[in-house]
């Protein structure tokens, strides 16, 4: 009798932790700019990569054409029993919240949004933090004092990149000028590679020789624009240094890719919560990128007053006002 219980628990044990240790169905969407942009969407994918390169988990991905797509798109992982589903763009947001109501046993995470529902993670990034420190760099290799940024799609999340950047700049020289300018003002903006280019010929006849560009799959024309004229670019969400060596004086990194290894680890190890996060400097969410494609047009001051301003903002010294708190810009 006694040798009958004993097997009975361990075959107990044995279901209960072959259950536990069952691989997690996890999957990404990505929004209309695509997996293949250089910038946000591409981040996600490395994220996605290096979760399946460790773990030998399959990611399921997924891209959709419009953001009335994203509903349906939602659903049918849903329906899958997948056991998390990263959601790409704040268009997103509307649709996870629908979704994340309708299936409560799967986790969702949307980045830049923001969805109500306990199995929801909504992920937002302080990018006027990150923005701040290119404007700092963007001030000081200007030889103009003139400066541009070139927007995606114009709504608040955009023009808390501009803000930042302007924030950066005016701090380290008030006579900085920044000449700012959107591509659009619906979802196609993030694909508009020839709207991108001819916004930044234009600012680059007003005298402006360094532009962050922030517009996604336009950006890729606003960067060649700036090739060619031998100016500077900033890159922005992935690192795009190397996209124009020598043309390209820092990225403003947002790491995307960190958020989405992460919560696909988190749900593999059952660690994963709900809630709102915030990722800014000192969580690592934001940054500026030096490496080997920037560090000739990088000075040691440059920097050196950079990672200053960096240190600033993570003690507190610094405040990176937020285009979002109060949709206006204080500088």
């Amino acid at each position: 009798m006694k040798l009958k219980q004993i097997c009975l628990s361990l075959a107990g044990l044995l279901a209960a932790s072959s259950v536990y240790a069952a691989d997690p169905k996890v999957a990404v969407i990505y929004d209309a700019g695509g997996k293949f942009d250089k910038s946000f969407n591409q981040s996600a994918s490395e994220g996605a990569d290096r979760f399946k390169k460790e773990t030998k988990i399959n990611v399921i991905e997924v891209q959709v054409a419009s953001d009335t797509q994203a509903e349906q798109m939602l659903r049918n992982l849903a329906r899958k029993n997948v056991d998390l589903i990263a959601a790409i763009g704040f268009a997103q947001a509307q649709a996870v919240q629908n979704i994340a109501k309708e299936f409560p046993k799967t986790k969702f995470v949307i980045i830049d949004g923001v969805a109500k529902g306990d199995n929801v993670n909504s992920v937002l990034f302080k990018e006027q933090e990150g923005s701040y420190l290119v404007g700092v760099a963007a001030a000081l290799s200007s030889k103009s004092k003139k400066l541009g940024f070139v927007g995606g799609m114009d709504i608040p999340l955009i023009r808390n990149f501009s803000c930042g950047y302007t924030q950066g700049a005016k701090a380290t020289d008030s006579k900085i000028d920044v000449v700012q300018n959107m591509v659009g003002t619906t979802t196609a903006a993030w694909n508009d590679p020839a709207k991108g280019g001819e916004l930044a010929r234009a600012q680059m006849e007003r005298g402006v020789d360094v532009i962050f560009a922030a517009a996604g799959g336009s950006g890729m024309g606003t960067l060649q624009a700036i090739k060619e004229k031998g100016k500077l670019g900033i890159g922005v969400d992935s690192n795009q240094n190397y996209i124009h060596p020598g043309n390209m004086l820092t990225s403003m990194v947002k790491r995307v890719d960190q958020v989405i290894y992460d919560s696909f680890m988190e749900v593999k190890n059952g660690t994963w919560k709900g809630g709102v996060t915030y990722k800014g400097l000192k969580e690592g969410g934001v940054d500026w990128a030096l490496d080997k494609d920037n560090r000739s047009v990088v000075s040691a001051d440059v920097e050196k007053r950079v990672n200053a301003a960096k240190q600033d903002i993570i003690s507190g010294k610094i405040k990176v006002v937020d285009f979002r708190d109060a949709n206006k810009c204080p500088v």
